[in-house]
């Protein structure tokens, strides 16, 4: 990412504030979207303060105004399929897996300020922390099941923990849950997804 005076920008940019670390997903043209580099970063630094005594707890968003995180950069992964790099295009989610791991039995708190599209990828570092922060551009979906993929990210695990039918419609369809749709759907407040998606782990 080439800022105003030429220099490539870090797609993770962390900073300490007191005892609070902020990791801002930089990618806000891709929708701020994972690809490797991003995910192996945020796993370093995660561990890195998790081990620190002066972080007191860690607060992920995303850079711009559209997206938390659309999801994993699905594009990079078939690039790398298509040049015959599966290891690499596999190594992906294996790192993206370790790392929802992470996020669910953080020793400290993860607050996911979901402010915009939530999407795959996205819902897995969010879903699995401590607390997830919606406002009312929250656009939260699981769209890899629109085309028949599996639910992943942990999503077989929390899509059946939503009250009634709504992880089912939401793993079978792949619709798309707004903020003002979560309302409908039983909650109580533009931050109902904080109420209908409980930690799915516990600490370690």
């Amino acid at each position: 990412m080439a800022s105003s005076n030429g220099s490539v920008e870090p797609e993770i940019l962390t900073q300490r504030d007191g005892a609070l670390g902020l990791i801002t997903l930089n990618r806000p043209k891709a929708l701020n979207a994972l690809n490797t580099v991003m995910v192996d970063n945020m796993y370093a630094v995660l561990k890195d303060w998790e081990k620190d005594p002066h972080v007191a707890a860690v607060v992920v968003k995303g850079a711009g105004e559209k997206s938390f995180c659309a999801g994993g950069d699905v594009k990079a992964v078939v690039q790398l399929g298509l040049a015959d790099r599966v290891h690499d295009a596999l190594a992906f989610f294996r790192d993206e897996y370790h790392q929802n791991h992470l996020i669910a039995t953080y020793a400290k708190p993860y607050v996911a300020l979901m402010d915009g599209i939530t999407m795959g990828g996205g819902a897995g570092i969010s879903v699995h922390g401590t607390f997830r922060v919606a406002t009312e551009r929250t656009l939260f979906a699981m769209p890899e099941c629109a085309i028949g993929l599996f639910p992943d990210i942990g999503a077989s695990y929390f899509l059946p923990r939503l009250p009634g039918a709504l992880g089912m419609y939401l793993g079978l369809a792949g619709a798309r849950l707004s903020a003002s749709l979560n309302i409908d759907c039983g909650g109580t407040a533009t931050v109902a997804i904080v109420v209908l998606f409980p930690r799915t782990s516990t600490r370690s």
